[in-house]
């Protein structure tokens, strides 16, 4: 499925396992996002000269980047425990409400994917994250009646890759919120080195590190999971060498280009302008076209091409860009221009 494929930012479960081993533990170890560990620095200094759980934080932004991550470096520099949880697992009020009972004085409430919280689990956590208390409405009808619960304070992190998606009022009740960028090569090639040592695999040669670095989609969960495929490729054939040489073959092997881009990328791009002429196209008819769900068209595989500029979204459609059909080794159709003045999609 798309969904399973190498370059995917998002992490399966058996994998969610192994990343914990290269997962950093403190905030001095945490590579990259440097505006937000600014403020976090400055947030957890304060809220521990004065005694207090350290405000409520809210993390967006694309899947692999260390929401989940920074979750737990927080706890830790607080020196409190931390309780995971998700959205969708939250799906009655009662279940918030034994999440929040089992927290100790200042420990972490990190929920994942917080977009996807009911609306009657968000009327429970609107007391709790201002006054921690919640409120259990009792029987029903004129003979109602509200109990309230106190809570030990806390620090809620919502971690969501749709912010867009989060109503406003909880939204507003976070102290701090910061979108989470893509990494650049070098913090890319810092990270790659950390997790080869855990790996004990020793020093990269800078080509090599680079290279899967260039091939990460600034992604820090692909780029350790390339890591690890070229380090099974050369203990299985190249005695455990790994160079440059060593990691084009192996990615290679595994499909995924100097871009970053695997197969069902390419096949994504090629459907745009062999079938439909470089666009402009509908997101349905071009998923229709490859028997793939538009869902996953969408959430998976436009985010990085738009990115890197391959793909633009206009109001009649998909439409490939120059950038695009160059990389493919394709000639490119101007929408604008008259679609009889190309005879050939490929060049020859």
């Amino acid at each position: 499925m798309a969904t399973d494929r190498l370059i995917s930012a998002q992490a399966t479960p058996q994998e969610e396992q192994i990343n914990w081993a290269l997962r950093p533990t403190d905030i001095s170890s945490y590579v990259g996002q440097s505006e937000l560990i600014e403020r976090l620095r400055i947030a957890i200094a304060a809220a521990k000269q004065r005694s207090e759980p350290m405000e409520h934080v809210l993390l967006h932004g694309p899947p692999g980047l260390g929401k989940t991550t920074l979750a737990h470096v927080l706890a830790t520099e607080m020196g409190s425990g931390v309780t995971a949880t998700s959205g969708p697992s939250l799906a009655r009020g009662t279940d918030l409400v034994t999440a929040l009972q089992r927290l100790n004085q200042g420990d972490v409430l990190f929920i994942d994917e917080i977009h996807r919280l009911p609306i009657a689990v968000e009327e429970f956590i609107y007391p709790a994250m201002e006054d921690f208390r919640i409120d259990l409405t009792l029987d029903s009808g004129l003979s109602a009646r509200t109990v309230q619960i106190k809570c030990k304070p806390f620090t809620l992190i919502g971690a969501t890759t749709r912010a867009g998606l989060l109503s406003s009022p909880l939204r507003s009740r976070f102290g701090i919120v910061h979108h989470l960028r893509y990494y650049t090569r070098e913090e890319l090639l810092l990270i790659l080195s950390r997790s080869a040592g855990l790996l004990n695999m020793g020093a990269l040669p800078a080509p090599a590190a680079t290279m899967i670095a260039d091939r990460s989609r600034g992604t820090p969960r692909i780029a350790n999971r390339l890591l690890r495929r070229v380090r099974d490729f050369a203990q299985v054939r190249h005695k455990g060498v790994v160079n440059a040489d060593v990691v084009e073959a192996a990615l290679s092997l595994e499909g995924v280009d100097s871009l970053g881009l695997d197969e069902l990328d390419r096949k994504y791009l090629r459907t745009i302008a062999g079938t439909y002429r470089c666009g402009p196209v509908g997101l349905e008819a071009i998923a229709a076209t490859m028997n793939e769900d538009s869902g996953t068209l969408e959430d998976v595989v436009e985010p990085f091409l738009l990115q890197i500029g391959f793909l633009a979204r206009t109001r009649r459609g998909r439409a490939l860009t120059r950038a695009a059909a160059n990389h493919l080794g394709i000639t490119f159709i101007d929408p604008d221009a008259d679609p009889a003045k190309s005879t050939s999609l490929f060049n020859d």
